[in-house]
């Protein structure tokens, strides 16, 4: 009796189409009950990992843990699920969380670093070269393959730039989930067993929590996310909200903190959905350009190191902060670890989202150049 009252109303959460899904020897009621059950599966899953990961005391628990368990799983096979939907909610809340950080004092400070920021933007642009001349010698894919597999984008925007220009989606897709596994599971690790901590220099504008300020402030950000998707801007639940957020903290009008729960919350959601890309088949697809795309990524995360180092050299901002800022991860992850990690958020973010705008602005066009130019890249 309970499942019939609850099956009718769990087909109209909004987690988008229901699929059912039919097993050998199955009953019809089950296959009714798939895809509710699967999310449930997928959900029990990540949370178990966040809470293993919270007692092994790792770092970024609620999100690595969550990641790996749903990866390792959903590798061996398991049916379960995700949806886009509960990942937007996490990028929601980190989205409002992130721009409560940018006080006017803080703006300033960014202002005072545009210099960096470009020059972390020309590093990714350069390191995205590099990196398809690499995987194009190593494996023989055609360039578009290899180009939008090694470019630094949205790793969705990146795909549907391989699809318009004839490159294998599959494979630029396979390439950006295991690139961002690898920084979001090594970078953190790393920062971890080197000892590094967060000096919590930038602060939240407000440390209290105002439940009708943060409830405006999710309203407003709801709001900016979907302006944005209306624009096609990538990420438009991460840089949305925050968009909105950092317009009222940068005129001191900060409304209400973030709770920690909500951010624990918006871990886990994220590293499920990151974890949920991955298919049994998966390290069975193109196993020589996985390898190779592994190469790559673990390239570019010791290049970052290098690079931030020298900026730090040339400005006055940490290495720490500079080499989350130039890793090649997701905006969400790596700013997500700078705040787990007090690691100068607002400069990690500043780059992150500096770095995407200039890569998606430059990918297609530069592709386009560099055919006309060489068109024996085309072969």
């Amino acid at each position: 009796m309970i499942i019939r009252l609850l099956v009718p109303w769990m087909y109209h959460l909004p987690f988008g189409p229901v699929y059912t899904c039919a097993f050998p020897g199955g009953h019809a009621g089950f296959s009714l009950l798939s895809m509710p059950a699967r999310l449930l599966l997928g959900f029990v899953i990540a949370l178990c990992g966040s809470l293993v990961a919270v007692y092994l005391n790792l770092p970024l628990p609620w999100m690595l843990g969550a990641l790996v368990a749903t990866a390792a799983t959903k590798i061996g096979g398991v049916r379960s699920e995700s949806r886009t939907a509960l990942r937007c909610a996490g990028q929601w809340v980190l989205g409002v969380g992130l721009g409560l950080y940018f006080t006017p004092a803080v703006i300033e400070e960014i202002a005072r670093n545009i210099l960096p920021l470009m020059a972390g933007a020309m590093f990714a642009v350069v390191l995205g070269l590099a990196g398809a001349w690499f995987l194009r010698r190593a494996t023989g894919v055609e360039f578009s393959t290899a180009f939008f597999s090694s470019t630094i984008g949205g790793a969705a925007e990146m795909a549907n730039l391989s699809d318009r220009y004839g490159g294998k989606v599959s494979l630029v897709a396979s390439a950006h989930s295991l690139r961002i596994l690898l920084v979001v599971v090594l970078v953190p690790l790393g920062f971890r067993l080197s000892g590094v901590n967060g000096t919590g220099v930038f602060a939240p504008a407000v440390q209290q929590v105002d439940p009708a300020g943060l409830a405006i402030l999710f309203a407003l950000g709801a709001g900016g996310a979907l302006l944005a998707q209306r624009f096609q801007i990538p990420n438009a639940w991460v840089l949305g909200p925050m968009a909105v957020t950092i317009l009222l903290t940068s005129q001191e009008m900060a409304l209400s903190a973030m709770p920690s729960f909500l951010i624990n919350g918006a871990q886990l959601m994220i590293g499920w959905s990151l974890g949920d890309r991955y298919r049994p088949d998966f390290f069975k697809t193109a196993p020589r350009f996985m390898m190779f795309i592994l190469v790559y990524t673990l390239i570019a995360i010791t290049l970052a190191i290098g690079v931030g180092a020298i900026l730090s050299r040339l400005s006055d901002i940490s290495v720490p902060t500079l080499i989350l800022g130039l890793a090649p991860g997701g905006v969400a992850e790596m700013c997500l670890t700078a705040k787990v990690l007090q690691l100068g958020v607002p400069l990690v973010t500043a780059f992150q989202v500096f770095r995407l705008a200039c890569v998606l602005l430059v990918s297609g066009p530069l592709y386009r150049i560099l055919l006309r130019h060489f068109p024996a890249l085309a072969a």
